[in-house]
């Protein structure tokens, strides 16, 4: 299998920002959401990122595979999060969709990944 700089692809790319951002957003959440929505919004957030950059450094296509398949049900996790967030009015409907559409790009990006290296 090819070896890939997981710094390079640019879905990890994207990922970092929207890292970023989520860590930067939720900053304003509640005190009382430390332990909940905040830690497992930023933990779901850095596992796309990792997942995917401990899945670059794998020998076969299927283990980097098994990887990206995790990285998307982190990415799913965040969307999940995003919508309990927007109900509980952490966060605003602008903050929101931004934020969706972040995720929803890292997600057809991880597909997109995921197909391609099916192929390898």
């Amino acid at each position: 299998m090819k070896k890939h700089n997981f710094k390079n692809l640019q879905v990890w790319q994207k990922a970092r920002v929207l890292n970023k951002e989520i860590y930067q957003i939720t900053k304003a959440f509640p005190d009382d959401e430390r332990f909940g929505l905040i830690s497992q919004l930023r933990r779901a957030s850095i596992s796309v990122m990792a997942n995917l950059a401990e899945g670059s450094g794998r020998k076969t296509a299927k283990d980097f595979g098994h990887f990206i398949t995790m990285s998307y049900g982190s990415a799913l996790e965040i969307e999940s999060l995003l919508i309990a967030s927007l109900d509980l009015g952490h966060l605003n409907d602008e903050n929101f969709k931004q934020l969706e559409e972040q995720i929803n790009e890292v997600q057809r990006m991880l597909n997109g990944l995921a197909n391609s290296i099916k192929q390898q």
